[in-house]
């Protein structure tokens, strides 16, 4: 009896064992299935599309043209943000955003040392580049910021008297509202001064009309020159990307998406803005309206 009991209760614990082992075994593959099934539902909620709310942005008239594309092409990436934006210009934008208006405010310039120390930070997302053009017969290859203003203003109409023929100089200009003319008139400081002979209503009919046109200078995105045109020097500096990313070249000016304090402490939503314009996605939507990326 005695034995058989041995036997029984050796033979119950290594029951009892196995059944232990079996429970623990189906726990870790429980708990393993589990943290599995977790990962994955983070992975798949976690996109894009969780990002919402509201992002309101005012200022610059000469930005709509990009706030507009970018707006656009961001709801295909995230379509729960609300952007909108008003075209107060610059000063008003600026003002916006140190009041705490708008998440936003946008600036068709550089910040002022005053702007800054009131909190505000630069976000330069694009620079916008104007090249000036002339048809290729013309012999001048630099011009000064003031002698380029005084051709647009009407006080020089002759190439002869800035080292060019003996031709008169035909002022073609882009139409009233255009972007490019504000930022052209804009930095030269010649808003509602400049006498053109013909305004266009468009960057190709520019270029079409001033390699047409004997005499002719015009102002275009840098973007579109080509050799049927050729294109002036400023101040002696080429008009390039480089050297209006080095600011050498002024014919330039930085679009600015000014934020109260740094990007890092702003709302959800206003972060996703600028990680979509610095992403491939935001950088064609730069290159598309003609500006140049500031990265």
């Amino acid at each position: 009896m005695k034995k058989r009991n041995r036997i029984a209760v050796i033979a119950a614990a290594c029951l009892m064992a196995l059944g232990l082992t079996a429970c623990g075994n189906g726990g870790d593959n429980n708990s393993s299935t589990a943290s599995t099934g977790s990962n994955s539902a983070v992975s798949s909620t976690a996109s894009t599309a969780d990002v919402s709310g509201k992002v309101t942005m005012s200022g610059s008239t000469s930005m709509e043209k990009f706030c507009s594309a970018l707006i656009e092409s961001l709801k295909e990436v995230y379509p729960n943000i609300q952007a909108t934006a008003e075209y107060t210009g610059s000063g008003a934008g600026v003002e916006a955003v140190t009041k705490k208006t708008v998440d936003i405010g946008n600036a068709s310039r550089a910040l002022t040392d005053e702007e800054k120390a009131g909190g505000l930070e630069e976000n330069i997302v694009a620079i916008d580049g104007i090249a000036v053009v002339t048809d290729k017969n013309n012999t001048a290859t630099n011009l000064t910021q003031q002698q380029l203003s005084d051709i647009y203003t009407g006080k020089i109409t002759n190439w002869s008297e800035v080292g060019g023929p003996d031709e008169a100089i035909v002022v073609i200009g882009r139409e009233a509202g255009s972007g490019t003319r504000s930022a052209f008139e804009e930095i030269l400081g010649i808003e509602d001064q400049c006498a053109y002979a013909q305004e266009v209503d468009s960057t190709g009919g520019v270029m079409a009309k001033v390699a047409s046109t004997p005499g002719a200078i015009g102002y275009v995105s840098l973007d579109v020159i080509d050799d049927s045109v050729l294109t002036l020097q400023l101040d002696g500096v080429d008009a390039t990307e480089e050297n209006i990313k080095s600011g050498d070249y002024k014919l330039s000016r930085p679009f600015v998406m000014a934020t109260n304090g740094p990007i890092s402490e702003q709302s959800e939503a206003v972060q996703a803005i600028f990680e979509f314009i610095n992403s491939d996605a935001g950088q064609e939507v730069i290159k598309s309206v003609g500006l140049i990326s500031a990265k």
